[in-house]
This record gives C-alpha cells, structure tokens and sequence, in this order.
C-alpha cells in the first residue's frame, strides 16, 4: 500500500502533528487511510489510545470535519473521534488538515460527546469563514452520527 503523511495544521496554517499512513481507498471527494497510535498511552477520559490502536481515517475535500474510527489492537472498536477541520488539502504523497478546535466522540453505541467548544468560543486565530465553517462542519457531522451513514455504523465490528 501507498503511504501518505498526515500534517495537521492549526487554524493559522501552522505544523502541529505529522505522522504517516497507508492509504486505503481515494475516493472522488477524499481519502481513506489507517494509521496506528505509536505513542505512549493518552488517557483522555473518555477514551484511551494506546499503542497499537488502529486508526481508520476519513478526510474530505468538501467535508468540514474528518473522523476516525478507532480499534484497539484485538478489533473492538473503541468509537469515533472528529475533528471540525477545514477541507482537506488532499495530495498524492500528503493530507493537509487545518483544525478548528472543535471536536466529537462518539462512543460505540452511537452516542456524541461534544468536545472542547469553550476553547472554541475563546479562540481569537479563527476567522469568520472559519467559524461559519466548523458551525456547519458540526451541524453536518451530528446529521450524519444521527442517521448512522457510513462510516458511523453501531453494531459490533465482528458481527459486520
């Protein structure tokens, strides 16, 4: 498989987090890799990512918002982490993704957690287009979790 590297960008454009993936699947409005948590454990309350976790990960072109779907190293799936993003710069050999702050989990029953929209509120780097933009990213992403279209799906991964 393909790899890519993943360089996710704060809402000024600047370098935050990079790290590499195989590229699954180019779609005509995106992409679709995996990746595996090679970090130490990061318990965020919620949820804990550790090492061998596997990420699936879904950037769009014209999608506010990006979303992984986490496994740990046995299959069982952990749930959903979204990030509000601007649309994705999608290129050959690397994705880049402009965060908005915002965030969501969703667990594996389906339901979503909302994350981080107090640092959103107080954020004086994102513009107006950011903002409407991350709004309606947000409004997009709750339609699609709500609807259960793909990838969010809330049965067991073995029983797919």
């Amino acid at each position: 498989m393909a790899m890519i590297t993943v360089n996710k960008l704060n809402p000024l454009g600047e370098k935050t987090i990079q790290y590499q993936g195989e590229v699954l699947e180019r779609l005509a409005d995106g992409i679709i890799i995996q990746a595996y948590w090679n970090h130490s454990p990061k318990d965020l309350g919620y949820v804990c990512f550790e090492p061998g976790d596997l990420f699936i990960e879904y950037y769009y072109a014209n999608r506010w918002f990006n979303i992984f779907e986490i496994s740990d190293a046995s299959n069982t799936r952990k749930g959903w982490y979204c990030n509000i993003a601007e649309p994705a710069d999608i290129r050959e050999d690397q994705i880049l993704q402009k965060d908005l702050l915002l965030d969501v989990w969703v667990d594996p029953s389906g339901k979503p957690l909302i994350l981080d929209e107090d640092e959103f509120e107080a954020d004086r780097t994102l513009d107006d287009r950011q903002r409407q933009g991350a709004r309606q990213g947000l409004r997009d992403l709750l339609q699609i979790i709500v609807a259960q279209i793909e990838p969010f799906s809330f049965k067991p991964l073995e029983m797919q």
